[in-house]
């Protein structure tokens, strides 16, 4: 029942951890300060400094996150049917938060927003086309 879990839970819980226990003061003109603390910087062979923040690391797991949901909305089994409720919720929450929480209307959780929008629409599209295929009503 695990597998009915929508992946992208796990960048929501991030960044809403880290807004509301790290910081959710935000600047009113930059968004939220704390996701745009620099962990690390990486030197490169150009000799610029690629600087790499909390909200950077929160999208590059999102989008490993969307790729592995996308996969599994290709399977047909009945748990994806939950699953695609779930991301459904999971959509309705985030959008409720982006626009009603301040430390939530910023780039990076519309990014996010948006690759939880992906996963359902994917989900929907994908179970709409393997249904059809399924139940064809033209014969041959």
């Amino acid at each position: 029942m695990l597998i009915a879990i929508p992946l992208l839970i796990v960048p929501v819980v991030i960044y809403n951890l880290v807004i509301l226990l790290g910081g959710g003061g935000a600047d009113p003109l930059l968004g939220p300060t704390v996701l745009g603390e620099v962990l690390f910087r990486v030197p490169m062979t150009s000799g610029a400094v690629w600087n790499i923040s909390i909200g950077d690391l929160i999208l590059f797991l999102s989008l490993i996150l969307l790729f592995v949901e996308l996969l599994k909305s290709t399977s047909s089994q009945r748990v994806a049917i939950v699953n695609h409720a779930l991301s459904m919720a999971l959509f309705v929450v985030c959008l409720v938060e982006f626009l009603l929480l301040p430390g939530f209307a910023g780039s990076v959780f519309f990014l996010i927003l948006t690759m939880v929008l992906l996963d359902v629409l994917a989900g929907f599209i994908v179970t709409i086309i393997a249904s059809r295929r399924d139940f064809d009503l033209n014969p041959r």
